[in-house]
């Protein structure tokens, strides 16, 4: 491949994240905007049997039946599961906090898994790896700080939902070496339609107006296509190219906080805020460097 046209591709990789992240903000607005009406967990399920009946119909033309083949049916199940587990909380979370606070926590997620890495995994961490991770986890203490806007007992379900993510991260990379990114997201969205579907007679009610289904297909909509644009993306650039633009998911936030819910992040969470972002991008760029280093030779 040529060099101007992986620089094409780069340039449409990241293009295709920015909307990924601009199309998740939307639908971590929608949601927060549901749980003043739906149940939570009637909410929960028609975004995943949205997803799972769009990327069927989408999919089962194109690939036939070999989109369902896979090499590990219970690391889907798990990984599936944990997706599921982290949409519950992020639901939660987003009932009892602005937006933009949220969405940063949320963010953490992949200083997380470098924890996760080195402790779990135990995969060598550089110092300065764990300078960053250390950096995030205090801007998360600053928004998160006695007396903050956020601080409450509901500040566990975004730390519960950061921890869940990270696992799910974990599981992908995993399964991404022998596993097809379509098939994982064809499997994620079942997964989850089928698990939700148990509970959903229990929490099934009738909408005060026929606004909130054109705002649950919103968001049903939103997630579907934010996760093929990141799908796209993610073939298009490598995830350590791509992963600081991410944090543009913060911004997006941010302004539809405002613009919904008039909700403007105080000087010092915007601090705590700006620390996360800094951290996690740092984080992305160190990833491009140690990849771009070369390779010393083992001694014989």
């Amino acid at each position: 491949m040529s060099r101007d046209r992986e620089s094409e591709r780069t340039l449409a990789g990241i293009g295709l994240v920015v909307l990924a992240v601009a199309c998740f903000a939307v639908l971590d607005t929608t949601a927060k905007l549901s749980t003043s009406a739906v149940p939570i967990l009637m909410a929960i399920w028609f975004r995943y049997a949205f997803q799972a009946v769009a990327t069927t119909l989408v999919l089962l033309p194109r690939y036939g039946i070999a989109v369902l083949k896979t090499e590990h049916p219970r690391f889907q199940l798990l990984r599936g599961s944990l997706l599921l587990t982290s949409s519950a909380l992020a639901f939660l979370s987003l009932r009892y906090m602005p937006i933009a606070e949220f969405t940063a926590i949320v963010l953490i997620a992949p200083l997380v898994v470098t924890l996760f890495a080195a402790t779990v995994l135990k995969e060598e961490v550089s110092p300065l790896r764990w300078a960053l991770v250390a950096g995030g986890f205090a801007g998360t203490l600053v928004i998160l700080r006695p007396g903050g806007t956020v601080f409450s007992w509901a500040i566990l379900l975004p730390l519960g939902l950061v921890f869940s993510n990270a696992w799910f991260q974990v599981l992908t990379s995993r399964l991404a070496r022998t596993e097809k990114p379509l098939t994982m997201h064809f499997y994620s969205g079942w997964v989850g339609t089928l698990i939700a579907s148990v509970a959903l007679p229990f929490a099934w009610a009738p909408l005060p107006a026929w606004h909130w289904w054109a705002i649950l297909c919103l968001m049903g909509f939103m997630g579907t296509v934010g996760h093929f644009f990141l799908i796209l993306a993610y073939q298009r650039a490598p995830a350590s190219t791509l992963t600081p633009y991410l944090y543009g998911q913060i911004g997006f936030a941010m302004l539809t906080g405002w613009v919904m819910f008039a909700q403007v992040p105080d000087l010092t969470s915007l601090l705590g805020i700006a620390l996360i972002a800094v951290c996690g991008a740092a984080g992305a760029w160190l990833t491009v460097r140690e990849r771009k280093e070369p390779i010393e030779p083992a001694e014989s």
